[in-house]
């Protein structure tokens, strides 16, 4: 089974930064997950409750991300990870993590991270 639930371009606004100075200030982060999960119960039901809630997926990271301080995208990648897997028992997930315009020559720099078994 490979039914997926996406989010693509989840934008947060994180205190995150190597340097002081970045601590100052909010920065922009943006998001694109991939979930595996089974809703054929879902299908056959019709019922929501079946479902990944994508609404409260993206709310948990939103408010994970923006009242927690990081120094590095890949922590932060890490640690969305481990609380979307703990929180919703997730089996396998991609997310790549963008920090627009950290780079003057480039849109967009960041990391990729997957974690389980599809």
């Amino acid at each position: 089974m490979r039914d997926k639930v996406f989010i693509h371009e989840l934008t947060a606004f994180a205190s995150i930064g190597a340097y002081e100075w970045e601590h100052t200030i909010k920065q922009r982060l943006v998001f694109n997950i991939e979930m595996v999960w089974d809703f054929t119960q879902a299908v056959e039901s019709e019922d929501v409750s079946f479902c990944l809630n994508y609404a409260e997926v993206s709310q948990k990271i939103l408010d994970f991300v923006e009242n927690t301080p990081f120094k590095l995208v890949e922590t932060v990648a890490y640690k969305v990870a481990d609380l979307l897997q703990n929180t919703y028992k997730i089996q396998w997930l991609r997310i790549e993590l963008h920090k627009p315009k950290a780079v003057a020559q480039a849109a967009s720099v960041g990391v990729i991270v997957e974690r389980g078994n599809a």
